[in-house]
């Protein structure tokens, strides 16, 4: 069983930054990839960056410029550092890890529990 614990949503003003962290904890053998992802209200989840145990990312082009994914060492804890934050970036935002728990398993997608963003003036 892998949980991901979320932390560091609020409210912020349009400009300002937030830094979401996310741990991965349970029986996992390794993490191929942690990332974060976010549901606006009515619609559907969109990737926002992820990161590999490679240390490659990828980010929507939306939040280029603007986010950092980075991770520990160990690569059990994903963070993003948000900055110039605009009201288009209001959403639950959900860290994703993706995990192999035995080392003969195949990869699984497990999700936090989501932490809300909110960008208001």
């Amino acid at each position: 069983q892998v949980q991901l614990v979320e932390s560091g949503g609020g409210l912020v003003q349009p400009g300002g930054s937030l830094r979401l962290s996310c741990e991965a904890s349970g029986s996992i053998f390794s993490i191929a990839a942690m990332g974060w992802y976010r549901q606006a209200p009515g619609k559907q989840r969109d990737l926002v960056a992820t990161i590999t145990s490679d240390g490659i990312t990828n980010y929507a082009d939306s939040v280029k410029g603007r986010f950092i994914i980075s991770t520990n060492n160990a690569m059990n804890t994903v963070y993003l550092r948000m900055n110039s934050l605009k009201f288009e970036d209001t959403a639950v935002y959900y860290c994703n890890a993706r995990v192999k728990v035995t080392i003969t398993s195949r990869l699984y997608d497990y999700w936090g529990q989501g932490t809300q963003v909110t960008v208001s003036s």
